[in-house]
This record gives structure tokens, C-alpha cells and sequence, in this order.
């Protein structure tokens, strides 16, 4: 046994510990993974966990935690070491978990259906009509092979005896498989050849099985009606609906998404049209089938649910009604989540399945009944007292830690509202080991394991292994991610060696052939379009930065050159010289604006945070003037220097931190279609900026030259990691566009400059003069300058370049959608190829100016015109990010 891991492990005496046994002894299931690690380096253990937390960062796995200071970006916590569970010991929760949600659908259909239940005593109409759950708008509901919980989860917990407990049904729209999916891609890398040793069972064909399943329901919801009938061979349309980028398991949501192969959509990418659903695309309207939903029951319609939601989709639940659409989880389902609900399981078991239950929920009492009320209150010190219903909002408390006054106040309380209040009794969680980086030992923490099943036309499935959650502290009561616990790989061995699930393949015709991207929604397009624009507006942004800091370092006698004011000028057009200025002082108890925005619910706090960044606004503000940009105010250079030098790391001011940021923003939409090497270089591209201090001099650089470096990688993705389908040419679209008003305000600039002014930051600006100096050998003259930046249409940065490519998008597109502006640039194309090297091509040209003018408003018309034309459904234009700007830069 590695004595070195377990020398300071101590399991509780009074809990399960789930690797050893009483007498510290290792259970058999536990016996590989502990020698394993006893013939291993004691640093390896360390690496892996670097490794771990590595692929968690740059992966991009993210949980978020309403009110934490890590927000959004709050890494997801996994630890090393993995719950192992014996195949016997599986194969009863298995069993266990299939008969629970059997039941759970039963239970639903007749409360939503003949209510034979209430009627019987069985379930007391209190509990179930006094549920704000309960929504009397499904009431009557049909659903497909009577199946009206698609996805099951169950919170499961060992007693001290080693028997499993359930704990918590989850039934609205359960979190975690994609998870826990996550984690098994993580972990198994940094353990191979146990988890093929020890014979676990992967999880892919569970996913397999999931969508299936919802594919032969779709196919169902299809055949309802003769509206919009599927095609021979056609497949239904599957979306997951999802709250926004600020829900708390976003990631999970786009990683199923792309996992699965599914449209990742929010409420404004669907409409109700005569009962049926349809999602937006650029192609026009097409017809869902199926919903697998992540939003809560009463937000999925504003229209007869919840009013005030923009969470939902008006007009859902007639289509769901009507049979038009299938919403996995049905609505309702939150019904089943009420903790009351767990003592009356029993008995239902043996009325609808004729069967006991095979796995005991935790004991229970719902004081709405008298006598439970009182033997609630006689055995407090030992239970936890719990809301019966969701709309109360009110904490668990636990019995033991009242003191005599609020003792009798809680008391006082469920006597006067018994209805209100379960009863829970508190159970001693087992423990697990996990590996602590500090002392490279292991230490015992609770742990609790939520199990996930599907329907299938045959019957549920369960997935062959689940989420293992772990407490923060070794005695934690309570297990919940939200506040700050931890996860695990579980790994279910199997009594052969574990086989992949290999889908049986559907026979394909050539009429099934798909060559572009069909479902490509107007938001998504619209995403794509701005990452592209924001992803070339980081690489400006850097490029500015690097060069104005070059001048600034190498500045000799006081003296920067006759190019500075002119490269000056540009830094503050685009606010990079602003210093912040302090907070003003907050009166007490007043709070920030961040706190008042924690402070709403969260669902409607996921709603407003999704619009913001869903929509556009008035992007004729802060029109480009007339001119180039003007000189900026006259300042020190050190003050100058270190506006710079701030704008390169914090996220406070205008500058490279910032941009990364609203791309990373905008790249969160889009998760479901980027791959992970895109997500990787993305991530280690914002990891580098964000942390607010100044940085030195070379640290500016280096993070300049990492950043300029990062976006080439990016842009390398997109040039040659994706296919050239609608989605694509969007975002193809918005770079162009962004570089061609970046390049046209650039040498506008540079025309107007001082004689005397050197070339060399134009072309460092531009990315070419590497280009020019294998070309010509010689220092920088006007004429070559202009020609190699405005008319060779083989360099990439140049003016030339960007047109043609904008012109060629555009005329793809309208080959599918009609006319989309691509006649107003072509004549600016037609006047910049007239062009005379001999007699325009010099500097001060009033001519070319003029023209380059008249290009960087018209590619500023043009995104305009694109957003309008194909992301816009209220014809109104409002900004997407609501940071500053500078002017003539809009959005």
C-alpha cells in the first residue's frame, strides 16, 4: 500500500469510507488503483494534477457560481482520484435507479392526466396543487409512448451500513452527465492503462442512446398533423434550449450541444407559428421537433406561464399541447423535485408498479400531516428542515444548531404553516479519498453521487457511471456546487472488458448529403460575424500597442521621431492613452452596481445579461470625422507611457485586456462550434492579460508578442479548421471588414503625418515589412510603401486585398440570399484599381485620402447593412457590447 499517500488519511469512524474497509484494509474494487499508485514516482501524482487543471483551464470548463468574484470563468473543480464502484454493487443501483424513474413517470402522467392518485389518498392534493410546480397548463397533456420524463437524476448518498440512500430526485431538467462526461475525457488521460485494467464501462454510448431516443420521438411529434412533414430519410431537428452564457452550467449545455451535434439555441432563435415551432435560420424558418430544454419549467413561456420571461418561447406550450413538439423534460416536471414528495414513494411503488422500492429515499416527513408534524418536531436535533416548495426560497436549517429562542421560533413556524415544511432526516455521507497538491497525501471528504438515466422507446437506460460530488471540508453537510464543491470521475467496472458503443448506422442515400450548414441560426451567424471582427480587432489593438511602446522604449534625447504624434493620435482615437479615474466613494450600505446585479434572481439576471450580448444598437454613433484623426493633447511621455502600458493588461480601461475580453464574450456563444484546440488557443490567449498591474517593460512586450502570436493561431482556425459553409463566410465577412476600416484609418493617418516622419510603424502596423524589406532592400519611400499596402492584391493587409475578398463574400451570399450590398463597394474597388503608382501613389495625396475615406465609411455602412439585412428581426440597430469606444470604431 503507498504508505506515503495514506499516512495522514483518516477516515471518520462513523461514516462509510469507500476505500477502506474497518479494518484500513483496501476493498477489493480499490486494490489496483492502490498498488498502481504504490509503483509510481511520488511526483507523478503531481503532474497529473497539473495536467488536470491545465485541460480545465484551457478547455475552458467553467462553472459559475452566482456572487463569486470568479464569476463566469470560475474553473471547474475535479479532482484526481476517481469513485470506483464494484459491477455488483452497480448493477443494483442500476436496477434501482430504472424502477425510480419508471415510477417518477408514472407518478407524472397521472397528476398532469386522471389524477387517480389524489383521488386514492395517495398523494395529498395540499402537496401537489399547493406546488407552485404545478402548472395547471399541462394538465392534460399527451406525450409519446407516455413518456413524459425524458432525462432522470438522482442524488444518491451511503449511510454508514454501506447501503445507498436517495437523497433528491431531479426530474426538470437534470445538470451534470455532460459533466461528468468531461471528466471521464480528463481523467482517463491521466490513467489509461487502469481504466483499462480495471475493466470500467465508457459513457459514449449512453449519449448514443440519448439522442436516439429523442430522434425516434421526433420523428413521432413529425407525423402529428400534415404540417411540414420530414422527408424520406430526413431527420427530425433536435435543439438544446439553453437560458444564456451566464447560467451555471452554460458549458455543460454547449459541451452536449457539440457533443451531440446539436443547434445550441436561446428563446429569440425560435417562433410559434399555428402550433408549431420553428427555429430562425438564414434559410428561413424550419420546423423543431424536439426540445431538450434547460430552462426552468415556468420561464419556457412568456405567454401562458410566466409573463414577465424572455427566457422562453411564446406560444410552447400550445405546440406542446397540440403534440407538435416534444420538450424534454415536459412542463411541469419540476412537480417531482419537491423533497415532500420522498415519504410518499413507497406506497406508490406498490399501487402503480405492484413492487417495493429497491432503493430507500431518506427518511421523511412532510408536516402537512399532523402526525408527522409532531414527530418532526420531537426528533429536530436529528433532521434538517427544508421548504416544501420551491416558491418559498428558504435555506435548509438544521436542527442541532438552534439555540432555545430560534429553536421555538422554527417550531412556531410549522405549526402555523405546516404545509411549508419537510423534514429530512441528516445522513452521515460516506467519504473518498482526495488527492491534496500541498502535502501530496490523501485526505477523506464527503462525497455524494448523482446518477443519470434516459428513456428509450424499451424502456430507461442508466449511464454507467455519474457525477461524484465532494465536499469543501471533510465534515460539510451539505454537497453543492454552488458553493464551491467539488467533483470526481466514477468508474463502474464492468464484468468483462468494457466495448465502446458503436451505433448501429442509419443506410444513407446520396439524397442525404449535407454540404452546408442548414440550421445555421441568424444569431449564431451574427456571432460568428462579430468574432471574427472582434478576433482582428485584438490583433489592431496589439499591433498599435506594440508599435507605440517601440517608439516610447527607444526614444532618443527626448526627441521620438516626427512619426509620434501621428501614431499618438491613433493610440488616443482609440482611447488607449485614458487613465481610469477613481471610484468615487460609495456611502455606506450603498452598493455597487455588480452587487445590485447579484442581487436579482438568477434566471431573469441570465435573461437581461443574454439580450445584451444577443442584440445590436445604434452603430451610427461616433461617426469617423471628416479628416484623419487629430493630434492628440500634448502629455508627458511617461504618463503617456504608462496609459499604454495599463491598456495592455487591464480589462479597466480601453485597450488589449478589454478587447480579449468582449472576444472571449462572443466566442462564449459559440462554444457548441468551435472545436477544443480553438478553445485552447483562446483560453491561453486571455490568461495572459486581465490581471490589472502595470507590467514592465519587456513583460508588455512579451505579452504583445504572445498576443499577436495567439491571433494568428486563431485566425489560422478559422482559415483552415472549418469549412466554407454560410457560417464561415460570415465570419470570414466580419474580419475583412474590420481589417479594411482598420487599414483605411491607418493610412489615412499615415498620409497626413510630417514629412520627416519615418515609414517603418506603417508597415510594423501592417504586418508587411517583412514583405518590403525582402522586396526592395532599402529604407521605406512613400511609393513602394503605398503600392505594397493599398494595391497588391497578393499581400494580405492590403486595401486591394480586403475589398476583393469582402466583394467575393458577398456575391457568395447573394447567390443564396440576394443582394446584399455587394454593388455599392464594387465601384470603390473599380476607382482604387485605377490607380496610377507614377502619378497618385505619394504622400499628402488630397486624392487618395479622399478615397480612402470614402472606403473605411463604406465598409462601415456595409457591416451596418449586414446586420440589418440578416441579423436584425426589429429593423432597430443596437450595440452588442456597451464598452466604450472610440470614435468612428463603432460596437
Amino acid at each position: 500500500m503507498p504508505n506515503h499517500l495514506l499516512s495522514k488519511y483518516l477516515a471518520a469512524p462513523d461514516s462509510f469510507d469507500e476505500m477502506l474497509d474497518a479494518s484500513k484494509e483496501p476493498r477489493p474494487h480499490w486494490r489496483a488503483m492502490l498498488d498502481g499508485l504504490r509503483a509510481e514516482a511520488p511526483d507523478l501524482m503531481r503532474q497529473r494534477l497539473e495536467t488536470v487543471q491545465r485541460e480545465v483551464r484551457q478547455n475552458g470548463v467553467t462553472y459559475t457560481v452566482y456572487g463569486d468574484t470568479k464569476g463566469t470563468h470560475r474553473p471547474w473543480d475535479l479532482n484526481l482520484l476517481p469513485l470506483i464502484l464494484p459491477r455488483q454493487e452497480w448493477e443494483g443501483i442500476e436496477a434501482a435507479v430504472i424502477q425510480r424513474a419508471t415510477l417518477l413517470n408514472r407518478v407524472l402522467g397521472d397528476v398532469y392526466g386522471p389524477q387517480t392518485m389524489l383521488k386514492e389518498g395517495l398523494l395529498p392534493p395540499a402537496l401537489i396543487h399547493g406546488h407552485a410546480g404545478f402548472l395547471r397548463a399541462a394538465h392534460g397533456m399527451r406525450h409519446p409512448d407516455d413518456i413524459a420524463l425524458h432525462f432522470y437524476a438522482v442524488d444518491l448518498a451511503r449511510a454508514p451500513n454501506g447501503r445507498w440512500w436517495a437523497t433528491a430526485d431531479r426530474t426538470q431538467s437534470p445538470s451534470g452527465a455532460g459533466y461528468a462526461l468531461e471528466n471521464r475525457s480528463i481523467i482517463g488521460r491521466g490513467f489509461p492503462a487502469l481504466l483499462r485494467d480495471m475493466k470500467v464501462r465508457p459513457l459514449e454510448g449512453f449519449f448514443g442512446t440519448m439522442r436516439d431516443s429523442l430522434a425516434h420521438w421526433g420523428r413521432r411529434c413529425a407525423a402529428n398533423g400534415d404540417a411540414h412533414p420530414l422527408r424520406a430519410g430526413e431527420a427530425p431537428l433536435i435543439v438544446l434550449l439553453t437560458p444564456g452564457p451566464y447560467n451555471e452550467t452554460y458549458y455543460e449545455q454547449a459541451y452536449l450541444a457539440r457533443y451531440l451535434g446539436l443547434p445550441l439555441v436561446e428563446a429569440g432563435d425560435l417562433t410559434v407559428r399555428a402550433g408549431i415551432v420553428f427555429m430562425k435560420t438564414l434559410s428561413g424558418l424550419q420546423r423543431v421537433h424536439v426540445i431538450m430544454r434547460r430552462v426552468d419549467d415556468d420561464f419556457c413561456d412568456p405567454l401562458e406561464l410566466r409573463s414577465d420571461s424572455a427566457l422562453g418561447v411564446a406560444g410552447l406550450t400550445e405546440a406542446a399541447r397540440r403534440g407538435n413538439v416534444l420538450v424534454a423534460n415536459s412542463l411541469g416536471s419540476n412537480l417531482l423535485e419537491s423533497g415532500a414528495l420522498l415519504g410518499f414513494l413507497p406506497a406508490l411503488s406498490e399501487r402503480l408498479l405492484g413492487q417495493p422500492l429497491r432503493m430507500p429515499s431518506v427518511a421523511t416527513w412532510w408536516c402537512g400531516e399532523p402526525a408527522a408534524l409532531e414527530e418532526a418536531i420531537e426528533k429536530l436535533d436529528q433532521l434538517v428542515i427544508m421548504p416544501a416548495f420551491p416558491q418559498l426560497r428558504q435555506a435548509p436549517v438544521f436542527g442541532r444548531d438552534l439555540k432555545d429562542g430560534a429553536r421555538a421560533a422554527l417550531i412556531a413556524q410549522m405549526r402555523a404553516n405546516p404545509n411549508n415544511y419537510v423534514a429530512h432526516e441528516l445522513v452521515r455521507l460516506s467519504q473518498g479519498p482526495v488527492y491534496q497538491p500541498a502535502t501530496g497525501r490523501l485526505s477523506a471528504h464527503s462525497i455524494g453521487l448523482r446518477v443519470f438515466a434516459c428513456a428509450t422507446p424499451d424502456g430507461y437506460v442508466v449511464m454507467p457511471g455519474g457525477l461524484t460530488r465532494v465536499a469543501t471540508g471533510p465534515d460539510a453537510r451539505v454537497i453543492t456546487m454552488q458553493h464551491g464543491g467539488a467533483s470526481k470521475d466514477t468508474w463502474v467496472q464492468a464484468s468483462s472488458q468494457a466495448r465502446h458503443h458503436q451505433p448501429v448506422p442509419r443506410s444513407m442515400t446520396a439524397q442525404d448529403l449535407v454540404r452546408d450548414d442548414t440550421h445555421l441560426s441568424s444569431r449564431m451567424a451574427e456571432n460568428l460575424f462579430w468574432l471574427g471582427r472582434h478576433t482582428e480587432r485584438c490583433d489592431d489593438i496589439a499591433r498599435l500597442l506594440r508599435v507605440a511602446l517601440n517608439i516610447l522604449f527607444n526614444v532618443r534625447a527626448g526627441y521620438p521621431g516626427a512619426e509620434w504624434p501621428t501614431v499618438e493620435s491613433l493610440c488616443a482615437w482609440f482611447q488607449l492613452t485614458t487613465v481610469p479615474e477613481p471610484e468615487p466613494p460609495r456611502e455606506p450600505g450603498q452598493q455597487s452596481q455588480s452587487q445590485d446585479q447579484q442581487s436579482q434572481s438568477q434566471d431573469q439576471q441570465t435573461q437581461t445579461q443574454s439580450q445584451s450580448q444577443g442584440q445590436g444598437q445604434n452603430q451610427n454613433q461616433g461617426a469617423p470625422p471628416e479628416s484623419e484623426p487629430a493630434p492628440a493633447p500634448v502629455a508627458h511621455d511617461a504618463l503617456i507611457e504608462a496609459a499604454l502600458l495599463l491598456a495592455v493588461v487591464s480589462p479597466d480601461v480601453p485597450g488589449l485586456a478589454r478587447q480579449q475580453q468582449q472576444l472571449y464574450n462572443t466566442a462564449s456563444q459559440l462554444r457548441e462550434r468551435l472545436s477544443v484546440d480553438n478553445w485552447r488557443a483562446l483560453n491561453r490567449l486571455v490568461e495572459r492579460t486581465g490581471c490589472g498591474a502595470p507590467p514592465s517593460q519587456s513583460e508588455a512586450m512579451t505579452i504583445l508578442d504572445d498576443a499577436a502570436a495567439s491571433l494568428m493561431t486563431l485566425t489560422g482556425f478559422g482559415l483552415d479548421g472549418m469549412t466554407r459553409d454560410m457560417g464561415w463566410r460570415f465570419l470570414s465577412l466580419g474580419r475583412r471588414l474590420e481589417r479594411l476600416q482598420f487599414q483605411s484609418m491607418v493610412l489615412r493617418a499615415a498620409l497626413g503625418m510630417d514629412p520627416e516622419g519615418n515609414l517603418d510603424w506603417v508597415l510594423e502596423l501592417s504586418d508587411s515589412i517583412v514583405t518590403y524589406r525582402a522586396r526592395y532592400r532599402a529604407q521605406p519611400e512613400w511609393l513602394p510603401v503605398l503600392d505594397l499596402l493599398i494595391l497588391d492584391d497578393s499581400n494580405p493587409r492590403s486595401i486591394s486585398h480586403q475589398l476583393h475578398g469582402v466583394l467575393e463574400g458577398l456575391r457568395k451570399i447573394a447567390k443564396v440570399y440576394g443582394p446584399c450590398g455587394e454593388h455599392d463597394l464594387a465601384p470603390l474597388h473599380a476607382e482604387l484599381l485605377a490607380l496610377s503608382p507614377e502619378a497618385d501613389l505619394y504622400g499628402a495625396n488630397p486624392r487618395l485620402i479622399d478615397l480612402l475615406t470614402r472606403v473605411q465609411r463604406a465598409s462601415e455602412v456595409m457591416a451596418e447593412q449586414i446586420g440589418l439585412q440578416f441579423f436584425s428581426y426589429t429593423g432597430s440597430l443596437q450595440n452588442k457590447f456597451e464598452t466604450p469606444r472610440a470614435p468612428g470604431y463603432p460596437r
